[in-house]
């Protein structure tokens, strides 16, 4: 399997970089080669091409991510630790890798369709994880009974995508897991039960 071996990874991991510095439009496979530390034709092992390059880059990455935080809430009991951990795991991934930080708020929105159709099938491992927070919630009585769990986990993944490409677009200048308490509270109070 490509996936399993490191020139995949260090291909994938050089794209990131190259990405984020160059743009996805200027970012040439001879220059991911060069910064993977592999000759051109090597990347065409791997990929078919630059599109097939980052939509891999976001499935390992997003991978990555949903691996990450299913490892985090294991311990959780309450689905607002669980909510918690979230957040704060996906700022902190962010805040730990700022090149990989510029390509997902802003590489990644690409106007041709084709590849965010791609994106989008790709999120959809992440979306489910956060819908199965909000569904054990609700089922728990600690969330809403009548809380839409598909249009919750919309605002959920869309507050710390913004706050994230907020962050991106301010240059990286604060400390973004500080946010992660903030974000949190107001997401939860969307989620409890209301006490009338």
């Amino acid at each position: 399997m490509k996936k399993n071996k490191p020139k995949y990874r260090q291909i994938i991991d050089a794209a990131v970089i190259v990405i984020a510095e160059n743009g996805y439009h200027q970012a040439q496979v001879s220059k991911i080669a060069k910064q993977a530390g592999v000759a051109d034709g090597t990347i065409y092992l791997y990929f078919k091409n630059k599109e097939d390059i980052l939509i891999s880059l976001f499935q390992e990455k997003m991978g990555n991510f949903v691996e990450m935080i299913e490892e985090k809430i294991a311990g959780k009991e309450t689905a607002a630790e669980k909510l918690l951990m979230m957040v704060e795991t996906h700022f902190n991934i962010l805040s730990d890798d700022p090149h990989l930080a510029i390509v997902t708020q802003l590489e990644l929105r690409q106007s041709n369709k084709d590849l965010r159709l791609k994106i989008n099938e790709v999120l959809k491992g992440y979306l489910s994880l956060v819908e199965q927070i909000l569904s054990n919630g609700k089922e728990s009585g600690e969330f809403s009974p009548t809380l839409d769990v598909r249009l919750a986990r919309q605002m959920i993944f869309g507050t710390m995508d913004e706050t994230v490409t907020t962050w991106v677009m301010n240059d990286q200048k604060y400390d973004i897991t500080e946010l992660a308490g903030p974000v949190h509270r107001l997401l939860l109070s969307g989620c409890q039960k209301q006490d009338n």
